[in-house]
This record gives structure tokens, C-alpha cells and sequence, in this order.
């Protein structure tokens, strides 16, 4: 079964550095196959036997841990999953070109209803906002971005049960999980 690793964190601002060969090879020692990794910001697609998300979550957090020295944070999505949600998106998500779309992924065992229900109603003069289960679909002008609800989840509760991705990324990783 074909499954994408998000990782959370790293290769931000100079910290948590990780080399993608690495971590490609990282995955490899896990038995994975058809590794392969995408752009810097901790991308990983990988077949595995096991179908159990905890467990590939445990696996791979543990591998980057002992390989990397630190601990990294990620959610695990198959991709048939990521496929889904995204026939599923909201028709004004990834389209307009003066807007930032984001997609949210939610860390296991928080919920796309659990996030919602911390950060609150989403302010429909500046955001728009749409929970499909394992991922948050988000798009708010660039000029009013700060002014979003979802723009304030840093340093929430939530915001460690999310790891996110730009639309571009997101339907990049999908393409190539085809």
C-alpha cells in the first residue's frame, strides 16, 4: 500500500536539518519501498506492507530520531486517502492565484473536527474553511491573511497536531502517488 510521511519541522529556518538522500535512506532501512522524497520540507512516499498508521507513525518518527538525533513529528496518510479528500475539496480551494490555499494534515489521533472545534468558526469575510477527514482545506487572501482565524494557530494546541502543506505541494504529492 502507497503512504505519504509528512514531517513537521524541519529544515525550517536552519534547524532540524535533514538531507533528503538521508532521510530517503532512512526510509529504505525501514524495508520500505519505492521510496522517494519530495522538495526539502520533509515530503516522503513509500510502499509498505504494514497498514497500521500508528505503527508506520512509530517507525518513522523513531528511525529520524535515531538517525537524526532529534525528534520529528509526522503524520502518516495513505495515499488513497489523500486522493479522496481531494476529489472532495471545495471547488475554491487551490484555484485563485490571489489567494493562499493551504492543507492542513492532521496528526493522529487528533481529528480534522478536533482542530476545528479549538480554532473556532472560520471568518468568512477573511477565510474559507473546509474539514475533510484526515485534512483542513484552507484558502484566505494574501492582503487580509493575518487577519484569519486559521493564520492564529501558532502556538495553539492544535497547531502541534498539524502539519502543513501549500496546494501546490499537496496536489504534487497526489500526482505523484498516482
Amino acid at each position: 500500500m502507497k503512504f505519504i510521511a509528512l514531517l513537521r519541522g524541519i529544515n525550517v529556518g536552519g534547524n532540524n536539518k535533514v538531507p533528503m538522500s538521508e532521510l530517503k535512506a532512512t526510509f529504505e532501512s525501514l524495508a520500505f519501498a519505492n521510496v522517494q522524497t519530495y522538495i526539502n520540507s520533509g515530503n516522503v512516499i513509500f510502499d509498505s506492507d504494514i497498514h497500521d498508521k500508528v505503527t508506520l507513525v512509530n517507525l518513522c518518527e523513531e528511525a529520524i530520531e535515531k538517525k537524526f538525533g532529534f525528534r520529528v513529528v509526522c503524520s502518516v496518510i495513505k495515499a488513497t486517502e489523500l486522493h479522496n479528500a481531494l476529489a472532495k475539496a471545495p471547488s475554491w480551494w487551490g484555484i485563485d492565484d490571489g489567494l493562499k490555499h493551504n492543507a492542513l494534515f492532521i496528526i493522529a489521533p487528533t481529528t480534522a473536527q478536533d482542530v476545528v472545534k479549538e480554532v473556532g468558526d472560520a471568518k468568512p469575510e477573511y477565510e474559507k474553511v473546509a474539514a475533510i477527514d484526515p485534512i483542513i482545506f484552507w484558502s484566505a487572501p494574501l492582503k487580509t491573511f493575518s487577519r484569519t482565524r486559521y493564520s492564529k494557530i501558532v502556538g495553539t494546541k492544535s497547531y502541534a497536531s498539524v502539519t502543513i502543506r501549500n496546494a501546490n505541494t499537496t496536489k504534487k504529492l497526489a500526482d505523484l502517488t498516482k
